[in-house]
């Protein structure tokens, strides 16, 4: 379901942390499907494989919020997985922030009922 509010950037990431998230899409504010069991096993699984891998190349972190542009439009999703590397890391990077720059790898999880955001 696509809120039929819009919200700007800014004003989507002021928004209070909330037991559903949401991912901000062409200035729609969207819910995340609500991830089962099946599903949070994968994830659980693919962090435990991917933190050994990563120990001193980066950071992976769980439904941490990414912020992109592409042909001018904001999109914010929130992976089930996402890496990036120290050294796309700024030294000012902050943890209670999204993902301050596109990273290497994000992963999702797709369940069965769920769909896949993609621009064209």
């Amino acid at each position: 379901m696509i809120s039929t509010t819009s919200l700007t950037l800014e004003e989507f990431l002021a928004l209070p942390e909330a037991d559903i998230t949401y991912e901000y899409i062409d200035g729609k504010v969207v819910p995340k499907m609500s991830p089962k069991g099946f599903h949070s096993a994968v994830q659980a699984a693919l962090l435990i494989l991917l933190q050994s891998w990563c120990q001193e190349k980066g950071r992976i972190y769980p439904e941490w919020a990414v912020k992109l542009k592409r042909n001018g439009v904001d999109w914010v999703p929130v992976p089930d997985l996402t890496y990036i590397s120290y050294e796309r890391l700024s030294a000012d990077w902050m943890l209670d922030e999204p993902c301050p720059t596109a990273p290497e790898l994000a992963i999702e999880i797709i369940s069965p009922g769920q769909y896949f955001w993609r621009f064209n």
